[in-house]
């Protein structure tokens, strides 16, 4: 996958599935699925198993599947066996499970919601902000994240036109906003808020004024970017290293009002709330 993928995960029956959007449509980690079906101990080798015995019977399970980067326990990403709804419908034929029926049934709920979504954007929006909400966060809080989270998308669409294409690259472009804006990386934000799991969103715990410088640094990298149009890598970063000074020198001159720095070690909600119910976003 190029760029950063939208990883989520979903719930069924209180279990947790990954899925990625891939094509405009979601990917579901299979072993996972498996591992839900089957309650195995060990979904992969379970996994592995079925697809040797099917490839015995003419079968190959592996051409319906996408090998995609999913986030494991240990933090990291990993090429996963993957498939669409289409893909598991087929494979869920040849796991003998008295959850398959109403497995399929929330399958096609979550596909026919994305369905939904593309048709219509403002759904996708309305979900997320419903997710934020049962997380405990208050409404202008919400709409501050939301909005950052457009203004995010708008510059990594903008990356994409000037040829920006590894997830590596847009971590370090990243990266270096956020140091022109709050004077250190999102790795030291992290530490200074104590995040520790590494699937822990900095930004889902930042406060008012630390999104809105965010969005500040991001937006006026987008403008410079969408006049300039930078054709390669490092005028790419220079370009982001600007936008980010402007978000920078406002902050310094906040912290000359306020007396006290911008950049806050305060967690926004407490560690056990910090997982959102059913799906996790990675903006």
């Amino acid at each position: 996958m190029t760029a950063k993928a939208i990883v989520k995960l979903a719930v069924f029956e209180g279990n947790q599935i990954r899925k990625v959007i891939h094509n405009e449509e979601w990917w579901f980690s299979v072993v996972d699925v498996v591992g839900v079906l089957t309650d195995s101990t060990d979904p992969k080798d379970y996994w592995y198993r079925i697809k040797k015995r099917e490839k015995l019977s003419g079968v190959e399970l592996s051409t319906i599947c996408r090998q995609l980067k999913l986030p494991s326990s240990d933090g990291k990403n990993y090429a996963t066996d993957c498939a669409n709804t289409e893909g598991l419908l087929r494979i869920i034929q040849s796991i003998p499970s008295s959850k398959a029926e109403p497995f399929k049934r929330w399958l096609a709920q979550v596909g026919y919601e994305r369905i939904q979504e593309i048709e219509n954007p403002e759904l996708a929006q309305q979900r997320m902000k419903e997710l934020y909400e049962r997380k405990g966060y208050p409404k202008d809080w919400i709409d501050k994240r939301l909005r950052g989270i457009a203004i995010r998308q708008n510059l990594t669409d903008e990356w994409k036109e000037r040829g920006i294409s590894s997830e590596r690259d847009f971590s370090i472009l990243t990266s270096d906003i956020a140091k022109a804006t709050f004077g250190i990386t999102p790795t030291e934000h992290k530490q200074i808020k104590g995040l520790t799991r590494k699937n822990e969103n900095l930004r889902d715990h930042m406060t008012d004024l630390e999104l809105i410088f965010t969005m500040l640094g991001e937006k006026v990298t987008t403008e410079i970017s969408q006049t300039e149009k930078p054709g390669t890598f490092e005028k790419n970063r220079k370009v982001a290293k600007r936008g980010g000074r402007v978000a920078g020198t406002a902050r310094k001159e906040t912290e000359k009002e306020l007396g006290r720095s911008v950049v806050s070690n305060r967690n926004y909600l407490p560690a056990q709330n910090r997982q959102l119910p059913d799906e996790e976003t990675d903006v």
